[in-house]
């Protein structure tokens, strides 16, 4: 079985096409700027072969087209007719309480993925885009959604509440949903894995930390609380986003700077987080260096990154009664050893005896970073949504088969 991943993004098209055997990916890559200027499509066959097309994207739909032009074509393919495509999988954002895992596509599904707009009015819009356009080019290929909220609706009702009045929950669904699913999933399972133990005997922190951040806490490989919260602002300080925030703050801003709701969406998603504190950029490489040559607002803002991260670590590990491991994920869990190091320091107390020599130039590989007999184990493992969205779209699809 062939399956087709795809990741629509408000201007970017992200895909990987799965040999379902093998779980080889056959080709992948990433159209990009669609309806904006200077649009093109990056891709990559498995066999090495790269190329970069540029020319105009108006749409998601267009993106898809030229994707799929591509994956059939003479010189850069990897099949002969789309006939060979078996199922398409679609990385959705938010699936509010509807979806408890992936779920086939119908039009029924459709219309409860609509609802979720207005909790995610900047993903799941272009999540949409892309299941549309598939209906129409590959109208006969089955697709199915995998929801990066629908791992976390394990978590009690005292972990995803907020303490408003209940009525707003009910009439608008406001608790936390958290994201990130599929890599917390992953990760949590790769790591019982490499550890040859049974991931229902484990208490397991994954922390995928990339331009977006979260952690969850995952007792017997479920979910019982995340970081993120009704929307992806909440929890760690991001990229451009504020993670924690105390509310009077943002309506004291609202005030003072005579902003509406628009702008400050826009003030705490888009200009805040480790940009917003050091001035300097929102990749961490770059505030690393601005660090290392003594800028004052990049070493804050690593200080308050660092610290953040552990605060979750612990409080989490008092909510599971004690951990046994601790994952780092998502690009900068996996190719910051800085990050890892400073995050992990003084943890002694927790049973964490962390391996500063092993992690050290340790980058995008699976590998354990605590010392032999701690009681408490460090490890990077790095993440794989989209394999977890072909998998899950293999399964969905097959069981409708069988049921038919």
């Amino acid at each position: 079985m062939k399956i087709i991943v795809l990741n629509c993004g408000s201007s970017s098209i992200k895909y990987q096409l799965f040999e379902m055997e093998t779980t080889e990916v056959l080709a992948k890559g990433v159209a990009e700027k669609i309806g904006l200027h200077g649009s093109f499509i990056k891709h990559e066959r498995n066999d090495g072969i790269q190329v970069k097309i540029e020319g105009e994207i108006l749409d998601h739909q267009a993106g898809i087209e030229y994707i799929l032009g591509i994956l059939k074509s003479e010189k850069y393919g990897s099949i002969k007719d789309f006939n060979e495509i078996d199922a398409v999988g679609h990385r959705v954002v938010h699936g509010a309480e509807a979806f408890k895992g992936s779920e086939f596509i119908t039009e029924d599904v459709i219309k409860e993925m609509e609802k979720c707009i207005d909790l995610a009015p900047l993903h799941n819009p272009p999540n949409l885009k892309g299941i549309y356009a598939m209906q129409v080019l590959l109208p006969d290929v089955p697709q199915v959604g995998a929801f990066d909220t629908a791992f976390h609706q394990t978590m009690p009702a005292h972990a995803y509440m907020y303490a408003i009045p209940y009525s707003l929950y009910k009439k608008y669904g406001l608790r936390r949903y958290g994201f990130h699913g599929s890599s917390h999933r992953y990760v949590s399972a790769r790591a019982a894995e490499i550890l040859k133990k049974d991931i229902s005997k484990l208490r397991i922190i994954t922390c995928h930390l990339g331009n977006g951040a979260s952690i969850a806490a995952i007792v017997g490989g479920k979910s019982i609380d995340t970081s993120m919260g009704l929307t992806p602002v909440e929890g760690l300080i991001m990229g451009t986003r504020t993670g924690d925030l105390d509310v009077g703050v943002l309506l004291y801003i609202m005030q003072k700077e005579n902003i509406d709701h628009f702008n400050a969406n826009i003030l705490v998603n888009k200009h805040s987080g480790m940009l917003g504190i050091t001035g300097v950029s929102s990749d961490m490489r770059e505030i690393e260096t601005a660090a290392a040559e003594k800028n004052e607002r990049a070493i804050l803002g690593l200080d308050m990154y660092y610290y953040r991260i552990k605060k979750y670590i612990g409080s989490y590990a008092a909510a599971m009664g004690g951990v046994d491991a601790i994952v780092f994920t998502g690009g900068i869990g996996e190719n910051s050893p800085e990050a890892r190091e400073e995050v992990c320091k003084n943890m002694e107390f927790l049973g964490l005896e962390f391996d500063n020599d092993g992690n050290r130039g340790k980058r995008g590989k699976e590998v354990i970073i605590s010392k032999p007999g701690s009681k408490v184990i460090a490890m990077v493992v790095p993440t794989n949504e989209e394999l977890v969205i072909a998998k899950d779209t293999e399964q969905i699809v097959l069981e409708s088969l069988k049921n038919k």
